[in-house]
């Protein structure tokens, strides 16, 4: 049984689970103290890897790019987008159903400040912020099937689906931003709420 299975199936993890997780941990606040000292551009792969003490091979092992560093796994968030919208009851409103989603990709965060300096690090990094604009994107569209369905709605030329979804990242965007700006003193789901609210009302 490979590792994901066993933590699927709630198997105990083992000290190479531990070690690989403490290993991750570490090569990802490395990264993070660096990229917020720095810059997110200035800062290498050969000098994170070098800072965490280990190889840049062992580095590719954890991440395969320098912006999952940042990030985490892009797809593992949209796997938790779809699993957590999918997982809400069927008289659950759209709205109520993509913020249980929203919440849900925000607690994977380890941490309130840790959280607070990848949106300091993504609004401000010209790169990164391309890079997430796409991603956003790509989320929207595997997200598309579910949040359509919940409406009603019928095929691709229905544009509601679309429009909701465009809607509730854009309102991520402007609360995420008012948070940085904020220096992290509010709550960033009530931010997102408001932004929502604005939109809606």
């Amino acid at each position: 049984m490979d590792q994901e299975a066993k933590a699927a199936a709630g198997a105990p993890a083992t000290l190479w689970d531990r070690t690989r997780r403490l290993a991750s941990r570490e090569i990802l606040d490395t990264a993070l103290r660096l990229f917020t000292e720095q810059g997110y551009d200035e800062t290498t792969i050969a000098q994170i890897a070098r800072e965490a003490g280990v190889s840049q091979r062992t580095l590719f092992r954890y991440f395969g790019t320098k912006e999952e560093l940042l990030g985490g796994d892009q797809g593992s968030f949209g796997q938790v987008l779809k699993d957590t919208i999918g997982a809400q009851p069927p008289e659950a409103g759209v709205w109520e159903v993509l913020r249980a989603g929203v919440a849900a990709v925000l607690a994977l965060h380890d941490s309130r400040e840790q959280a607070l300096e990848r949106f300091r690090l993504l609004h401000r990094t010209a790169s990164l912020r391309a890079g997430w604009l796409e991603k956003r994107l790509r989320f929207q569209e595997e997200l598309l099937p579910l949040v359509a369905a919940r409406m009603g709605a019928v095929g691709g030329a229905d544009p509601r689906a679309r429009a909701v979804l465009a809607t509730s990242f854009a309102c991520l965007d402007a609360a995420s931003m008012a948070w940085v700006e904020g220096g992290g003193e509010r709550d960033l789901m009530d931010l997102y709420d408001e932004c929502l609210a604005a939109v809606r009302g």
